[in-house]
């Protein structure tokens, strides 16, 4: 029998007695997540921030087995092939990511995480003879047993509560903290959907905030989304030099993404694709970083010198929109300083970002209120803030470097 303890800094020990999981644990395509940072660029304002995709993965299925225990206590029947099913699903779900995550998917590869991933769980199930047919079908949602899928993705999913906890921990900031042990028993099954139990309902309402708390506060924080802006911009005009033919790339399979376009048809058809694709993580990013940071190009010299001697541009964020006339002023400073025209679309940007802590009527969170009754959270809780968690607030940025004003 196996029997694997790996110590988790949030869980204590993680236990694998599957065999099949720990072989997917040691694979090297699950392996790749240990070269790909959880938090992107947060860490240059959370220097903590360092964690991976390969330790929250390992995360978000231990809580997937608590999850399973506490709905079999509960009187849900799950058999030994859905357990191990659902947890290798959320094991793999991230299995898509790129280098640097969110930050460069659709710069580098533009092709979704999610549609990356289900192809390697489809080349991961061919390596083992079918042993992963189940957890695609739960991944993909094609399982009948919808609130396995559920667990794995949805507005109340393993994932979720894995990651805040995570990030919260790593960030140091304590306000994104949730009872996920709570939270977790606090489910039940109701004609095979997930329901929260009515006295789990506070404890929704503290998850819902702290998610929003840590979009706005860590996720989006105007130091880290500046830092990730240049980022985009020096892989976005270091794709353009190398397709010129002006730098070089050392790396082959980087050169590939860079001075090639592919759609998921590609991937799906031409298996050399993901071949090249599971080459890539950070430290490829980081290598042609400091490869290219001499490299006679004002703009991506301009850049590379900021991201690497931390000289972030400014982002001032606002509630109202940024006017075209601001943007202007900026732009006619950067021309003054000797850039071109064609230069300011890597170094002046204005932008939005967005976020609702909840989202009523896209998989709901539904409550089972203990005389029966099936209500959506929003409807359920007391607390008045819960109207405001289910609101879309957008903010807007200006973005430029700090040698204009």
């Amino acid at each position: 029998m196996v029997y694997k303890m790996i110590n988790d800094p949030i869980y204590g020990f993680v236990t694998i007695d599957s065999e099949l999981i720990l072989e997917l644990v040691n694979h090297p395509i699950f392996l790749r997540l240990t070269r790909i940072k959880q938090m992107g660029t947060s860490s240059v304002v959370y220097p903590g921030a360092q964690h991976t995709r390969f330790s929250h993965a390992l995360g978000a299925m231990h809580l997937m087995k608590l999850a399973l225990e506490s709905l079999k206590r509960k009187g849900t029947k799950i058999s030994k092939k859905e357990k191990e099913a659902a947890m290798i699903a959320i094991l793999l779900h991230d299995l898509g990511h790129g280098p640097f995550s969110h930050s460069l998917e659709h710069i580098l590869i533009n092709v979704h995480h999610e549609e990356l991933t289900s192809l390697l769980m489809h080349k991961l199930n061919a390596e083992f003879d079918g042993a992963l047919n189940l957890a695609l079908s739960i991944f993909e949602g094609t399982y009948k047993r919808n609130f396995f899928h559920r667990l794995v993705s949805s507005q109340l999913d393993m994932d979720r509560l894995d990651y805040l906890q995570r990030d919260c921990f790593f960030s140091g900031v304590v306000e994104g903290s949730v009872g996920a042990d709570r939270i977790i028993r606090m489910l039940d099954v109701h004609n095979d959907e997930i329901v929260v139990l009515e006295k789990g309902i506070y404890s929704i309402d503290r998850f819902l905030n702290a998610r929003r708390m840590m979009y706005w506060q860590v996720y989006l924080h105007k130091t880290g989304l500046a830092a990730e802006i240049m980022l985009q911009s020096i892989v976005r005009r270091a794709k353009k030099l190398v397709q010129e033919g002006k730098v070089r790339v050392c790396d082959p399979d980087l050169k590939f993404f860079l001075t090639n376009e592919f759609t998921k048809k590609d991937f799906k058809q031409d298996d050399q694709l993901l071949e090249h694709f599971l080459q890539l993580d950070d430290y490829n990013i980081w290598a042609a970083i400091k490869q290219w940071k001499n490299s006679g190009d004002k703009v991506l010299d301009f850049l590379i010198d900021g991201l690497i001697n931390r000289k972030l541009f400014h982002l001032e964020m606002s509630t109202g929109k940024i006017s075209q006339k601001k943007l202007k002023s900026v732009e006619k400073q950067l021309l003054a300083k000797g850039f071109s025209k064609e230069d300011l679309t890597y170094l002046s940007f204005i932008g939005e970002v967005s976020n609702s802590a909840y989202t009523s009527g896209r998989q709901n969170i539904k409550v089972k209120m203990n005389n029966g009754d099936l209500i959506d959270i929003s409807e359920a809780s007391d607390l008045p803030n819960i109207e405001v968690l289910t609101k879309i607030v957008t903010k807007y940025y200006l973005c430029q470097p700090k040698i204009v004003s």
